[in-house]
């Protein structure tokens, strides 16, 4: 007998597939691995980012042409290892055919079950004597037995799909979050915070807030790599992500951007209380002086920031509130740098 997790589970999965092939269809798509598995992801419901770009393209009437199709596969689902992805496409695509075809086989089974009650009604009609009745009697529970055989290997067969559709589910989880993570800092990379960027300034417009975006610079961060090499280069930037992290609130976004710049997002944020947040960042990150080496004796010094600030204003967009914060951060380090700007 099945657990009612397992049934459960099963049930989620049979679910999804029913949600996500008339979806695709109505709206034109190929169900192929890589569409299937967009929309397995969208109607499951474990990828937001996923998510928010398909119901912004379906509120705004956008077309899932080709192109369309291939870049929602491209920025949510593909990471750095392709094969993995594709190991994915296919247990999948094996686990939807061995469910259609586990289904066909209970059709059939029921559809030949069928058929005997019909023969052995119809004999029945012509008045049998009792050895022919007993026959028949006889007939009818082998096919009862056949059928319940057929439904227990079915129910089992079931069960074990039940298993794989939720360690497909895990590994495909562990790579949305792989694809949006930086490896070196444990934050969100760039491409995650191209898609956050729109969905904070759609929200900020919509609820008529504000939101603010600091831009942050690590100061003369070549120098590090030069003197002492890209493994201290990469201390100094885990030290400022550990530093933003523990400095932002439940909903601030952080973001390692690339190289040695971060951004931090911070939605309901007026210019003044994100001016606030930066001044606080830039004294915390500037606070300790790290040292290294095994004795810990040799000190890099102050570990100091420049921030570029910029809030939401009329008319903004995401890329113009990026570039007054790009603005901004420019300023900062012309000014002396470990300042802020906005």
């Amino acid at each position: 007998m099945s657990s009612p997790a397992e049934n459960t589970e099963l049930d989620a999965a049979a679910q999804i597939l029913r949600l996500a092939v008339p979806q695709m269809s109505a709206l034109g798509i190929p169900v192929t691995p890589e569409n299937y598995t967009v929309w397995y992801e969208y109607f499951s419901g474990m990828n937001l980012d996923l998510n928010r770009a398909i119901d912004g393209f379906i509120a705004n009437h956008v077309l899932f042409t080709k192109e369309v199709n291939t870049s929602l596969y491209k920025n949510f689902i593909q990471e750095k290892s392709p094969e993995v992805i594709e190991n994915v496409q296919i247990e999948t695509q094996i686990l939807i055919n061995s469910l259609l075809s586990k289904i066909a086989q209970l059709n059939q089974g029921t559809v030949a079950f069928s058929g005997s009650l019909a023969e052995f009604g119809i004999k029945l009609q012509s008045s049998p004597d009792l050895n022919t009745l007993n026959q028949l009697v006889d007939g009818v529970m082998d096919e009862m037995q056949n059928l319940l055989l057929n439904n227990q290997n079915m129910e089992q067969s079931l069960n074990v799909m039940g298993q794989e559709v939720q360690s497909l589910k895990s590994e495909m989880e562990n790579l949305s979050l792989a694809a949006m993570t930086d490896q070196l800092t444990s934050l969100h990379n760039r491409r995650a915070y191209e898609f956050a960027i729109q969905d904070y300034v759609h929200c900020a417009k919509e609820q008529h807030t504000r939101c603010s975006l600091l831009l942050i610079d690590i100061d003369k961060f070549k120098l590090f790599n030069d003197t002492y090499g890209h493994q201290i280069g990469d201390k100094v930037l885990a030290y400022v992500a550990l530093a933003l992290k523990q400095c932002v609130r439940g909903d601030d976004f952080v973001a390692r951007y690339g190289g040695e710049e971060f951004v931090v997002l911070l939605p309901n944020t007026h210019f003044h209380d994100a001016l606030q947040v930066a001044e606080t960042l830039r004294e915390r990150i500037s606070e300790r002086r790290l040292t290294i080496g095994k004795d810990k004796k040799l000190s890099l010094g102050a570990i100091t920031v420049s921030i570029g600030l910029a809030s939401l204003q009329e008319g903004d967009d995401a890329e113009t509130l990026f570039s007054r914060a790009d603005k901004a951060l420019y300023e900062a380090k012309s000014d002396g740098r470990n300042c802020v700007r906005g």
